[in-house]
């Protein structure tokens, strides 16, 4: 069986939570590198794949998805990794609830904060760190009464959508300081057996 095809640049917190989940899941993926520096992604070819122009992109033989979140959806449903992403309906609403998160609150704040200061991105800082002061202390509050973000049982695709940006808040200047039950979460999720870093 060929393994589905990650494109994907190092440092992306989006590409990075779908490497993370197949880690975890033990699902296997062939990763290239797309270099965003020389405008690879703007390039014809890349263009076909996704019209955004944007990474991560998952080919599998003649199914080509892009945006993080629908590549962890549909690797999960297709390597029927349930466990991660459960099919009784408040359990998976639950899920997309977070899913939803991960692109709206946790990226316009630690993400956008990380963006700004790390690659130099022309957004406003000051708004952005003013979300994730909002955003962080929801967060942290949701964990202080839960084990995972979804479920309390086990993780689910909603902790590894949610954990990157979350985890390199402190790139954007964001410190974690205070907020002690996101930091224990961020240790479980750390220790569970597949996990990787961003630079892996």
């Amino acid at each position: 069986m060929i393994s589905p095809i990650l494109y994907n640049c190092p440092p992306s917190g989006n590409c990075y939570k779908v490497r993370l989940f197949c880690s975890l899941a033990k699902i296997p993926l062939d990763i290239i590198d797309v270099d965003l520096a020389v405008g690879a992604h703007k390039a014809p070819p890349f263009t076909a794949f996704n019209p955004w122009q944007q990474v991560p992109v998952l080919q599998d033989g003649q199914t080509v998805i892009w945006d993080s979140q629908a590549i962890l959806v549909y690797l999960a449903e297709k390597y029927g990794r349930t466990e991660w992403w459960p099919a009784e309906p408040t359990a998976r609403a639950r899920v997309v609830e977070w899913l939803s998160v991960s692109v709206n609150e946790i990226q316009h704040g630690p993400a956008d904060a990380r963006l700004v200061k790390k690659f130099d991105y022309p957004l406003r800082y000051d708004d952005a760190l003013a979300a994730s002061t909002r955003t962080l202390s929801v967060i942290n509050q949701h964990l202080a009464c839960h084990v995972w973000l979804a479920g309390e049982q086990r993780p689910t695709l909603a902790d590894c959508a949610a954990y990157p940006y979350l985890a390199l808040a402190p790139e954007g200047g964001i410190s974690l300081d205070a907020f002690p039950a996101l930091r224990q979460w961020l240790s479980r999720v750390e220790a569970l057996p597949g996990y990787i870093s961003v630079n892996t």
